[in-house]
């Protein structure tokens, strides 16, 4: 028998799925709409008379006054925002600045307006429920859920509340779900992650887990721990854990080391979170694809990766866009960023609805000999080479030996294995004739002897947790480039003695 919270969120779950099929089964308009309020509601911002909005009816306008920039071109305006000013890039102040840590510009502040706050929390939620309404499976609302995320302790910066974005939202839980939430309030706030996750055991261990959700290399972590000191597969320790909620990177490669920890399989979610805004979330368990957030406070804009570089490159709205193309993702939202490159690339699976895969990081790509060569490729290829093998992965990353000692130059992958191959040529055989069928580029490089196949690099285990610990970034939402055209990660893990 269904308890009451357990019977009452079905109709709530029905109720809400009827609402998201409205926007999702009219993208066109739902886009337009929201692109005209975001443009009146900024009209008289210090960005919008800069940029003429109150003269601003359509996209090509819009196109004409505002061009695209990444947080260091938009910098000027957010630091008079982070400064205190107001009605500088959305009107009135903030209420959050989401800290990130930025690749070239030390911290970054993304302002959290009070018009999209509410977003970032009824995007996960609508995940869950959508997954009520499609499996039917309600059970697990009475178990206890856990969130791996960062502290929610925030800071102040000229009155404004600062943190990273997931301590934010810990701050906005709804109270039905307050009760189920784990881990407490006192351990959320450790800041050291492996004295955090060790608590974090304590909390759970004697619960009746049933949702356990973060990105799944600090989730592999908690798992591997519970193991160690159960001696049990997770799913035996948490006989009712049925949903894995996920983000931030492709949960394939961890997949099949996810199912041997657990000891069995459990259905997954997959959310696209981000400080500028929550842009997508799983709606099927068999589609391909995160249900692009279309009525949710952000207009998009699409520009085609390989032409992302050239001068005046075009910029596409939803009604452009092609499926199983690589496009950079452009943002406006009602936090006040104009036609600001989030740094992601989407590919998208399906037009109706509009759902998408991220493919990558702009800025992460091998393109050392002009391959480029994208984060879905080499996560493709290493998920190719795994199936019907029982290799197991535990994390890697890939990089340009441009110089090496003899021969020609090369990709590297640095692999950290949980089950090593017994045939490492045939295993790094398979992934770089997945390489080369995927890319074309890369294909022309190896058949010319430009470049010879790639090679592995086995990297000692617990490896990558030792070089994200040594530079300050272990847990929370931090994660490894999966590939970079520079050898700065692999000169780290060399001279931090982390290759076997």
């Amino acid at each position: 028998m269904l308890s009451i919270k357990a019977a009452l969120a079905k109709p709530f779950a029905k109720r809400v799925y009827k609402s998201v099929q409205k926007w999702a089964n009219n993208p066109i308009e739902t886009q337009e709409k929201v692109f005209q309020e975001l443009i009146s509601s900024a009209t008289s911002t210090e960005f919008g008379k800069d940029h003429d909005f109150i003269s601003i009816n359509s996209h090509k306008d819009f196109i004409r006054r505002v061009p695209v920039r990444d947080y260091e071109e938009l910098k000027p305006y957010v630091e008079r925002v982070v400064a205190g000013k107001e009605n500088v890039l959305w009107k009135g102040k903030p209420i959050y600045f989401a800290k990130t840590s930025g690749t070239t510009s030390g911290a970054k502040y993304i302002p959290i307006t009070k018009e999209s706050m509410p977003t970032h929390v009824e995007a996960a939620r609508n995940a869950i429920l959508l997954y009520i309404v499609e499996t039917g499976k309600v059970k697990f609302v009475d178990g206890k859920m856990i969130f791996l995320q960062g502290s929610p302790i925030l800071d102040k910066k000229n009155g404004i509340q600062l943190g990273r974005l997931s301590g934010i939202v810990a701050h906005y839980v709804p109270k039905y779900l307050q009760k189920n939430r784990m881990p407490s309030w006192e351990t959320n706030c450790i800041e050291d992650w492996e004295t955090k996750v060790d608590a974090i055991i304590e909390e759970t261990l004697p619960e009746n887990m049933t949702i356990i959700s973060g990105i799944p290399s600090w989730v592999q972590m908690y798992f591997e721990k519970i193991q160690e000191r159960t001696g049990k597969k997770v799913g035996d320790v948490f006989k009712n854990f049925n949903l894995f909620i996920f983000g931030g990177v492709n949960y394939e490669p961890y997949r099949a080391k996810f199912e041997n920890l657990i000891g069995r399989k459990v259905d997954s979610i997959e959310l696209f979170p981000a400080s500028e805004g929550f842009f997508a979330f799983q709606d099927k368990q068999n589609e391909k694809g995160m249900l692009l957030q279309l009525n949710s406070g952000i207009f998009y804009e699409f520009i085609k990766a390989d032409e992302f570089f050239n001068n005046n490159p075009k910029r596409l709205t939803i009604k452009d866009v092609e499926l199983g193309v690589n496009y950079v993702m452009i943002v406006s939202t009602n936090a006040g960023l104009w036609a600001y490159n989030v740094g992601d690339t989407v590919e998208f699976t399906s037009t109706k609805p509009y759902r998408v895969i991220v493919s990558g990081r702009i800025k992460h790509f091998i393109s050392a000999f002009g391959e480029h060569v994208i984060g879905k490729e080499v996560e493709q290829a290493l998920q190719e080479a795994l199936v019907d093998s029982d290799i197991e992965v535990t994390e890697f990353t890939v990089a340009p030996q441009i110089n090496p000692n003899q021969g020609l130059p090369f990709h590297e992958w640095f692999i950290e294995f949980e089950k090593e191959p017994s045939n490492f040529e045939l295993f790094s055989n398979k992934i770089d004739a997945s390489l080369q069928k995927q890319n074309s580029y890369y294909f022309d490089l190896i058949k010319g002897k430009v470049l010879q196949p790639l090679k592995i690099t086995v990297i000692k285990k617990n490896g990558f947790q030792d070089y994200m610990k040594s530079i300050g970034k272990l847990g929370g939402q931090n994660k490894i480039a999966r590939l970079s055209n520079d050898r700065k990660i692999a000169d780290l893990l060399e001279s931090k003695n982390l290759i076997k």
